[in-house]
């Protein structure tokens, strides 16, 4: 990508990002994520949730077997936590580049898992999500799982509902204009109300690796996933937009400037 003047903004702009999965991302979506906030220099970014994968502290692993001592999980905790911190310095680094000053954290549902292990072990408090990825010190509003964040008229969260239609499904139950992830794929849905006129829900997909390889989980089958994130420009009036930019095989297009992502 050619380097582009300085952009100035008179308006509030966000790039929002959403289930990274660090370690198991995907390079290149995450790559065309962080050169468009190099191209766009957002005033605000929003990573909606699910920074982490956080497979060492998921309770889900140990299903149909005896779980370990501490001492044998810690390790491979301690790895991932180092991890995900390597991922989110990417995204501090680009944000620190374009002067981005408000920046906001949500709390994914795996991000979640680091609280239910610090549960069952209270004296660990420092794998808790928030200590163990210094979301204060990177300087990060943090967002509890699932409590909204509103700017202007949208809201966003990470998301609650992953039935067939889960825009219409969040749409009907906040009633309100929300921006999601969770899903880690791609959908729209709009209610028109009598009073407050036309409202919509957005799913804006994952940066997460796809592949059959980093997802045994799936056990071969198929889904509907998309790599993608969005850019979101209010207006003086408090309304708002949003632009969903999806990732082709590690390649996007942002504003006219063709982004491709680098492979690691």
């Amino acid at each position: 990508m050619d380097p582009l003047p300085p952009m100035k903004h008179t308006h509030k702009i966000a790039v929002v990002a959403s289930d990274q999965h660090f370690p198991l991302h995907d390079p290149a979506a995450v790559s065309c994520a962080l050169q468009a906030i190099e191209l766009v220099k957002p005033n605000i970014f929003i990573n909606i949730g699910d920074a982490g994968e956080w497979n060492s502290v998921s309770a889900w692993q140990w299903k149909g077997k005896r779980q370990p001592p501490l001492e044998y999980q810690l390790p491979f905790i301690e790895k991932e936590i180092e991890e995900v911190n390597a991922g989110l310095d990417m995204f501090d680094e680009v944000l620190s580049k374009v002067k981005c000053k408000e920046k906001h954290m949500m709390e994914g549902n795996h991000d979640d898992w680091t609280n239910r292990f610090v549960e069952r072990y209270p004296y660990m408090k420092e794998i808790g999500f928030k200590n163990s990825c210094n979301i204060k010190k990177r300087g990060y509003t943090f967002h509890e799982h699932n409590k909204p964040l509103k700017i202007g008229k949208v809201n966003f969260i990470h998301g609650v509902y992953a039935t067939t239609y889960h825009a219409k499904k969040h749409l009907e139950v906040y009633g309100s204009n929300i921006v999601y992830g969770h899903t880690h794929d791609v959908q729209r849905h709009t209610i028109t109300k009598l009073d407050s006129g036309t409202i919509g829900a957005w799913s804006i997909g994952c940066l997460k690796d796809m592949s059959r390889e980093q997802n045994r989980w799936l056990r071969g089958r198929l889904h509907n996933w998309n790599h993608a994130f969005a850019i979101v420009t209010w207006y003086s009036n408090r309304n708002f937009q949003v632009e969903l930019i999806e990732i082709q095989k590690g390649e996007c297009f942002v504003w006219g400037t063709h982004i491709k992502g680098k492979q690691g």
